[in-house]
């Protein structure tokens, strides 16, 4: 076959799957605002790969190759937004479903998070690299990883968001609820540390 499927699935749920800066702004707005309440920004976090896996199955991958200054640059410009938004994460307060500090962030948040998260994008590049033959036609690889990094999406994003919610239902105005945004804030600066430097792929 012209991509392999099957590995490219298994590929794509052990990544998506693990902890990364967007799954743990998912856990983090689960959290803070609950269930429900997040699940605008779930499906915006999930539609906003595609934002991602498009241009690069068309061609964008080349464009990296001719000017990777300006990749460099994104990378660096990713990596402090990421950094701003652990910041925000760890002087959060919880409030399950209540939304005390506002509104709860909505899908058009939600699209932002994979375009800036430089983890989302060293996956994308792994999955089309690793996966896809050499001649394959560009729409038809590109469905592919778009396809199979959606249905895993629509699995475990929803799963990260759930687990902040019943996390934040147990430490809510407790001693412990500093500790831990602080600890979601860590492993957020972490994961994309990780995935910018250490060669990471994951969500």
């Amino acid at each position: 076959m012209a991509v392999a499927t099957t590995s490219f699935l298994l590929f794509a749920a052990t990544q998506v799957g693990t902890p990364g800066p967007a799954n743990m702004a998912l856990l983090a707005t689960g959290a803070r605002y609950g269930f429900r309440a997040a699940l605008p920004f779930v499906a915006g976090v999930a539609l906003g790969k595609q934002l991602v896996i498009w241009p690069v199955g068309f061609g964008l991958l080349e464009l990296a190759e001719r000017v990777p200054l300006l990749f460099q640059a994104l990378k660096y410009l990713c990596v402090a937004y990421i950094c701003w938004l652990a910041w925000k994460i760890a002087n959060l307060r919880l409030a399950p479903g209540k939304g005390g500090g506002g509104a709860a962030p909505g899908f058009g948040a939600g699209l932002l998070v994979h375009p800036l998260n430089p983890k989302a994008w060293a996956m994308i590049v792994t999955g089309f690299a690793g996966f896809v033959a050499p001649g394959t036609a560009p729409f038809q690889a590109t469905l592919v990883v778009a396809l199979g990094l959606l249905v895993c999406q629509a699995v475990f994003h929803p799963l990260w968001t759930f687990a902040g919610d019943r996390i934040a239902a147990v430490v809510a105005g407790r001693p412990g609820e500093k500790y831990l945004m602080w600890m979601l804030a860590g492993l957020t600066v972490a994961s994309v540390i990780f995935g910018v430097f250490g060669g990471g792929a994951q969500e």
